[in-house]
């Protein structure tokens, strides 16, 4: 018996704790209208991203989780830009691999020398 009143003494406390919590003591007025936030990119126009930029990256919440609009620009600009460094890097990779064939088979690597010259000096050296 005395357990069940300990526990209905709890729970009348409990329950006013949080009456009290949600109504706010009546002391002020009900809580301003936030204003809705928007987003504001932080990604720089003038020159390609870093790391850090897409870190900074932060989308403003709405009742379902994020504006489907915002997130798919910074993701297509994201792809765009990651789009245009592996084409670059492939070109210079080519670029290399052009001129690492260039020096090892081309002409610059016989300069001076004639095809018969080395033999002759082996039957000079006799």
């Amino acid at each position: 018996m005395v357990l069940f009143l300990f526990l209905v003494i709890a729970l009348v406390v409990v329950v006013g704790a949080v009456t009290l919590a949600v109504i706010g003591g009546g002391e002020s007025g009900a809580l301003p209208d936030a204003a809705p936030e928007r987003f504001t990119d932080p990604l720089p126009a003038d020159r390609p991203l870093r790391r850090a930029d897409v870190d900074a990256v932060r989308f403003p919440m709405t009742l379902r989780g994020y504006h489907m609009g915002e997130v798919d620009d910074v993701l297509g600009r994201l792809g765009a830009e990651l789009a245009e460094r592996d084409a670059h890097i492939a070109e210079l990779e080519a670029a290399l691999a052009g001129a690492q064939a260039t020096a090892v088979a081309g002409p610059a690597l016989f300069d001076g020398h004639e095809p018969g010259e080395a033999e002759d000096k082996k039957g000079d050296d006799q």
